[in-house]
């Protein structure tokens, strides 16, 4: 049932999932992951635009194909891929995260949209390494695979969201799959850090 390569959602999962196993640091993330999103997407709205609308088509909207769009896109595209339910429901709430980015963006102007997108930023990153540090006492996933962590932290954070309060599985097996590759990672991860104490 599973897939291979860049669309191999068990190891995805599995390997972001290795790195968040503590309930307090899921729900940590659970909580800052997608705000991430969401001032990422507010910080590059005022990035040039790739197309500009013929006039007349302009209605002063506010939504601009520019990088956050693409950005947008890219991950939407990803998550319906790595799975068409759950990655539907990801590339819905990538697109709404980026309307009222931009909408939220245009209406602040430059100068107060990048005080509160950094502003965001360090709040919610500074809540993830606390629940790395303190709850996990791992390092987070980004050390190891930066481009990894962050494309796949916003659907890993709905995947859990979605097993947890409605027993979602993309397919039958696929926690039971997800779980014994997540345990099998933690015990190499804890083995190779006593090796390296010993």
């Amino acid at each position: 049932m599973g897939r291979i390569g860049l669309f191999d959602l068990e190891k995805h999962f599995a390997f972001y999932g290795a790195y968040h196993s503590n309930p307090i640091n899921i729900l940590i993330h659970t909580f800052f992951v997608w705000p991430i999103l969401f001032s990422t997407l507010l910080l590059v709205y005022f990035t040039p635009s790739f197309f500009d609308f013929p006039s007349g088509f302009d209605h002063g909207h506010g939504l601009i194909l520019n990088l956050g769009f693409v950005l947008t896109v890219i991950y939407s595209l990803f998550y319906i891929c790595l799975d068409k339910k759950a990655g539907s429901l990801a590339a819905l709430l990538c697109f709404l995260c980026w309307v009222g980015a931009s909408l939220l963006a245009q209406h602040l102007g430059f100068s107060v949209a990048w005080k509160v997108g950094l502003a965001a930023q360090l709040f919610c990153w500074t809540g993830q390494f606390i629940g790395h540090g303190v709850f996990e006492k791992r390092a987070p996933a980004l050390l190891d695979n930066l481009v990894q962590a962050f494309l796949m932290a916003p659907f890993f954070v709905l995947l859990e969201v979605l097993q947890s309060s409605l027993d979602y599985e993309p397919y039958p097996g696929f926690r039971s799959t997800v779980e014994a590759r997540i345990s099998a990672n933690i015990q190499e991860w804890q083995e190779s850090k006593n090796k390296k104490i010993s």
